[in-house]
């Protein structure tokens, strides 16, 4: 019971990253050439922040992508989760269609979206009359995917925050309506500290799924024209037509460093609390 589903682990996350990490310090170009593969050491890494000039627009992208999500869709979601937790009439309705989008994959909403961002045949320009390209202006097009991509998260932060506050033990919102605290005060300095596993867990899923956000874009423009991210990038040098697996890898290890320290003090903190 333990074997298989460790051995699957092993196969499919373990060695791809241990390898991704190993071809980063060579200069590989393919299965195809494997004789012209060869220890060039931190050459990539030095290429990927001196010499590639969309790798700091991408970081600068992933970093507003971080800052939306973290600022703007979850609070919107915590908002929505505190009113359906009331039990306001119709609840069970706006739960389905609030949580709908999430069920959907991010491929399916860029298409979704592009239904009402395309310029020529797209709901918002024919709306408010106007003949903005708004996937295709590297003016707006990561504005436009971030509003594509919060109606997903949104859903996602309130089922989470929601399930927080059914678990959320009734009494102390007694006590607190008990001691004349408003709903407000009662919610920011009782039952938001009680839910102390789930606002960490958020922080941790918003801050992962911001680093690798890659279909919505890929399938927009392929993370081009001002909207490059990192995952795009990667996916570009490792299959794309440049087919350079050793700098693609180096990009992939930048991500994987990124993310692995946010875990490492995520991980802190869940052990200093058990403890």
């Amino acid at each position: 019971m333990v074997a298989i589903p460790s051995i699957v682990v092993i196969g499919l996350i373990w060695l791809p990253a241990i390898s991704s990490v190993v071809l980063s310090f060579t200069r590989w170009n393919g299965i195809g050439n494997l004789s012209g593969s060869d220890f060039i050491g931190l050459t990539n890494y030095r290429n990927v922040a001196a010499n590639y000039p969309p790798f700091w627009p991408a970081m600068t992208h992933n970093l507003i992508w971080l800052l939306v999500m973290f600022f703007i869709a979850t609070p919107a979601g915590m908002f929505l989760a505190v009113l359906l937790d009331k039990e306001i009439r119709g609840s069970r309705f706006y739960q389905m269609a609030l949580y709908m989008p999430v069920v959907l994959s991010l491929a399916l909403i860029g298409f979704i979206w592009q239904l009402i961002f395309s310029q020529q045949n797209g709901l918002l320009n024919a709306v408010t009359g106007s003949n903005i390209d708004w996937f295709g202006d590297q003016r707006y097009n990561l504005w436009a995917a971030l509003v594509a991509t919060s109606w997903r998260q949104v859903g996602y932060i309130m089922l989470l925050y929601l399930a927080g506050l059914k678990a959320v033990d009734h009494s102390l919102r007694e006590a607190a309506a008990i001691d004349g605290c408003s709903e407000s005060k009662a919610f920011f300095r009782v039952i938001f500290p009680v839910m102390r596993p789930i606002n960490i867990i958020i922080l941790v899923v918003t801050f992962i799924e911001s680093l690798r956000a890659f279909d919505l874009v890929w399938i927009i423009n392929r993370g081009r024209n001002g909207l490059e991210l990192i995952a795009t990038l990667v996916t570009q040098n490792v299959v794309g037509e440049a087919s350079r697996i050793g700098f693609g890898s180096a990009l992939a290890t930048v991500m994987l460093l990124i993310s692995s320290g946010f875990i490492v003090i995520y991980l802190r903190v869940v052990m200093k609390g058990d403890r």
